[in-house]
């Protein structure tokens, strides 16, 4: 509970708008308008965890108060300004009410409650003419009441008031996209969090799958973590000295934790579960964490910008006979990942070691060289980026260009030789000695989120047929042929398609105009003619060429394109 106490030679104030619509229910016959003279205004805040112990403290003080300023009169003035944290409107009458029966030696007159006012009033000008105070008492439990209509419509009304300024930025704009095409949204009760729907979650889904399918190939173990750890975890990895601020913490039986912000010391727990020798080497655990991070607001934006994301992480844990070799691999994966989106890296940075850092020179030293020399092999062109490396290892960079000749970073490899040594990690090598492993992280989508909004903007929407949620729509030219179209649809279905059928009554140049908006890869006409000959007309999204073609030829036509994931 918060007050201003203000000794005042007079206050004059008078309700003028209901402020709460259900005010008349909680608080009726409220007097609007009201003066009083040498009189001591309690302006107060009620607040959610306030109880008859915070009143009687707020009694006792009023009354201290009273005697100090030699005054009879008060005025209990309810001032939602003076917090943040206001109680239950009910509940705030209630405590207010019963104030002024625990003050019945005095004159109090109760200024209305859930109203706006004009008010005037003269502050007498000696050193207790103006005490603010805060009353608290430990211990106390918030009993949560259920919202009235009212509280509930003003709630729900302060949630949806955010809206996307459409003014400001280009059509390819993936939340423009994602509105028209039903992929995802953003609301304020989550800032920095994507809503998924259905669609979106589709493609979401499919770029997980492609991702689990390269890593099985490529010898990977995925693995998952879980997303609350203790700070004790956080300090051996160093992230809570280094990384602290970026954090988001809570407290469980008196004891610190953090949601994670990368999956890094998960990782090192699950390699520590068991002895390892130099023959489980190289060992490659990969995870698509959802990970969190601090952001300020003014900096969030659609996916590019997020506080929770889903991070393709992969830890590769091996010696140093075998850290080139592994390096080589990441970038193998990197260069097949994007060129399966057609997709160009721009260019690489090689980052070296920042300020804030942990590791000794000479392990520096070591893992910039390994680095820097499988590049200068390959003959890979890279650009030297000094300082701008993780706090615990030099990096790798990889940018990529969109086609709106945009550059961003996705992938990463960072070569880490300290978090080893501080989780204590080992490993037994030929000759029965105890040895530290070396570590690579590295992400090649980065954030799944962050790379399906540059995707998106990429193609303008126009997704390929492997990944796309709206691949068939099929249209009816008339309601004669609803039977045989709906025959069709169902055939497509069953095979596994993402098909939908529009058979309003619409023009089928509406029904198409509508479908393109969706960017379906394919359009399928259902008429008079496809029914007698027991074909189907189809027409792809970047051709203005009609074919008719056989059901069970167009199905494999789309199973031989999803394979290859490229538009055939």
């Amino acid at each position: 509970m918060k007050t201003l106490n203000l000794h005042c030679d007079y206050i004059k104030f008078k309700a003028l708008k209901k402020a709460l619509k259900s005010i008349d229910e909680i608080a009726p016959n409220q007097k609007l308008e009201d003066e009083s003279k040498d009189c001591l205004v309690v302006m107060v805040a009620i607040e959610n965890e306030d109880s008859k112990e915070t009143l009687k403290k707020l009694i006792e003080d009023i009354k201290k108060t009273a005697a100090n300023v030699k005054t009879e009169n008060i005025v209990l003035y309810p001032y939602a300004h003076l917090s943040t944290n206001l109680g239950k409107p009910k509940i705030a009458v209630q405590m207010l009410n019963e104030a002024t029966k625990l003050l019945k030696k005095f004159n109090v007159i109760q200024a209305p409650f859930g109203y706006y006012k004009t008010f005037e009033l003269k502050v007498k000008g000696h050193p207790l003419s103006e005490l603010s105070r805060e009353f608290t008492v430990d211990g106390n439990t918030v009993i949560e009441e259920e919202l009235t209509d009212d509280e509930r419509s003003q709630l729900l009304h302060q949630l949806q008031k955010s809206k996307l300024d459409t003014s400001k930025i280009k059509e390819n704009d993936h939340r423009i996209i994602g509105r028209k095409m039903d992929l995802w949204s953003f609301n304020s009760s989550a800032p920095g969090m994507v809503f998924w729907h259905a669609k979106g979650l589709h493609i979401k889904n499919k770029l997980i799958e492609y991702w689990r399918e390269l890593h099985r190939i490529n010898g990977y173990s995925e693995i998952s973590t879980p997303q609350i750890l203790d700070k004790k975890l956080w300090e051996i990895s160093g992230h809570w000295s280094k990384f602290r601020e970026g954090m988001f913490t809570t407290e469980y039986e008196n004891r610190d934790f953090a949601i994670k912000p990368m999956n890094c010391p998960g990782g090192m727990l699950v390699y520590k579960t068991s002895p390892k020798s130099y023959r489980d080497l190289p060992l490659r655990l990969c995870e698509l964490g959802e990970v969190h991070r601090k952001e300020l607001s003014g900096v969030l934006g659609g996916l590019m910008r997020v506080i929770q994301f889903t991070q393709d992480d992969a830890h590769i844990f091996c010696t140093e006979e075998t850290l080139k070799n592994e390096i080589e691999k990441i970038i193998d994966i990197t260069i097949e990942l994007f060129s399966t989106f057609d997709i160009k890296i721009d260019h690489i940075e090689l980052s070296t070691r920042p300020k804030k850092r942990i590791g000794s020179k000479k392990i520096w030293d070591l893992a910039e060289t390994a680095l820097e020399e499988v590049l200068k092999e390959r003959k890979i062109k890279y650009i030297t980026n000094k300082g701008d490396g993780a706090f615990y290892g030099p990096k790798i960079d990889f940018h990529i260009k969109d086609s709106l000749n945009r550059t961003w970073q996705c992938s990463t490899i960072q070569l880490d030789m300290a978090l080893p040594e501080r989780f204590e990690l080992e490993y037994t090598d030929e000759k029965g000695n105890s040895k530290r492993p070396i570590i690579l992280h590295r992400v090649i989508y980065g954030s799944i989120e962050r790379f399906l909004g540059i995707y998106t903007e990429h193609i303008d929407g126009k997704f390929p047929l492997w990944l796309s949620p709206n691949q068939i729509n099929v249209m009816t030219m008339n309601d004669n042929i609803k039977n045989y179209a709906s025959k069709i649809y169902q055939k497509l279905f069953d095979a596994g398609f993402e098909v939908e059928f529009n058979d309003k009554n619409e023009s089928i140049g509406k029904k198409a105009r509508d479908a393109q908006i969706q960017r379906f890869n394919y359009l399928v006409t259902i008429g008079k003619k496809e029914k007698t000959e027991n074909k189907i007309a189809i027409r792809a999204r970047n051709s203005k060429e009609i074919t008719t073609i056989d059901l069970d030829e167009f199905i494999s036509k789309l199973k031989e394109e999803i394979s290859s994931k490229k538009d055939l």
